[in-house]
């Protein structure tokens, strides 16, 4: 059986951008909701989530700069932060 590569268009994306809101909302709850014995242990999950999120992340930008079309309404909140803060400069 041989591997396919997934399609690499704009549902795609779509999808990665969805993936990374959720773990961007996951990071939040931690970050103000979830009680840890100790700031190591907070640092800890926090360091698991991005590890899972920074390839979905890393992924979406390459789409995105070879040019696979994306709404700007689509893009998870920490990508929205990111663009209003180089557009402000």
């Amino acid at each position: 059986m041989k591997n396919q590569e997934l399609p690499r268009d704009k549902y795609f994306l779509r999808s990665l951008h969805q993936e990374i809101d959720l773990y961007d909302r996951k990071l939040a709850y931690l970050a103000n909701y979830v009680v840890f014995a100790s700031p190591a242990d907070r640092e800890e999950a926090e360091k698991k989530m991005l590890a899972k999120r920074a390839p979905l992340a890393a992924t979406a930008r390459k789409l995105a700069a070879d040019g696979v079309e994306f709404s700007p309404a689509e893009l998870p909140r920490s990508f929205r932060i990111a663009e209003d803060a180089n557009a402000g400069r």
